[in-house]
Formats: C-alpha cells, sequence, structure tokens
C-alpha cells in the first residue's frame, strides 16, 4: 500500500477483504481510548496516549495490530489462538476480531502509559 496522510485515506486505499474489520479495529480503538490521538506512523494508523499505543494495518490475509511490549507476552495464554510476535497479532480475515480481547489489550497499554507519564 502506498503512503496515506490520514486514516480515512489509508482505509480507502486498503484491500477491500479488509475493509469492515479496520473500520471495526479503529472503532474499538476510538471507544476505548477516546482520547488518543490519531494519526499515520510507520504509514500505519497509529494511535498515540502518554506515547505509543497502538499501531494497525492490512495484510494478504490478516490484519495486524501492533502494540509496544510487554502487553502481548502478559496476554499471550489469551492470544494463544492468533500468531504472535514480540509486538504484534496476526488477525485472520475469515475469523471475527475479538473485540473484547483488542480492548484488554489497549486497556493495558493504556495502563503502562499513564504510569510512565506519572
Amino acid at each position: 500500500m502506498k503512503s496515506s496522510k490520514d486514516v480515512d485515506a489509508y482505509l480507502k486505499t486498503a484491500p477491500k477483504e479488509s475493509h469492515a474489520k479496520l473500520k471495526q479495529l479503529r472503532r474499538t480503538i476510538k471507544y476505548v481510548a477516546p482520547k488518543a490521538k490519531e494519526g499515520i506512523s510507520y504509514k500505519m494508523p497509529f494511535y498515540d496516549y502518554y506515547g505509543a499505543l497502538i499501531w494497525f494495518a492490512a495484510f494478504k490475509n490478516h490484519v495486524g495490530i501492533f502494540i509496544r511490549p510487554p502487553i502481548i507476552q502478559e496476554h499471550k495464554k489469551e492470544l494463544e489462538a492468533y500468531v504472535t510476535t514480540k509486538s504484534a497479532v496476526h488477525l485472520p480475515l475469515d475469523r471475527p476480531l475479538p473485540v473484547a480481547l483488542i480492548r484488554k489489550l489497549v486497556k493495558a497499554r493504556m495502563a503502562k502509559n499513564e504510569l510512565m507519564k506519572k
């Protein structure tokens, strides 16, 4: 995908197969972190809340969420059904988004960012 100037532009250029999931991710993040600043970073939608909160992106067979460590490691048991790395979770396009789990991950990162701010 080419570089986008804002999240709306990113969503418009994303593969059609991922549109619904990307929009749902965006709504979920904005619901959990309404004060987070939305933008583009590393050519992906990005949210800042007292520091880096979360990124997301479209790929051929999944959408990815990217969240700074140690959040994924701390929730490893709950994420067993997904491909993960130190800072990414691959959410397959052919399965529903785990909205409750995404909310939990975002809240956990928010809490860590708030602690660092103090």
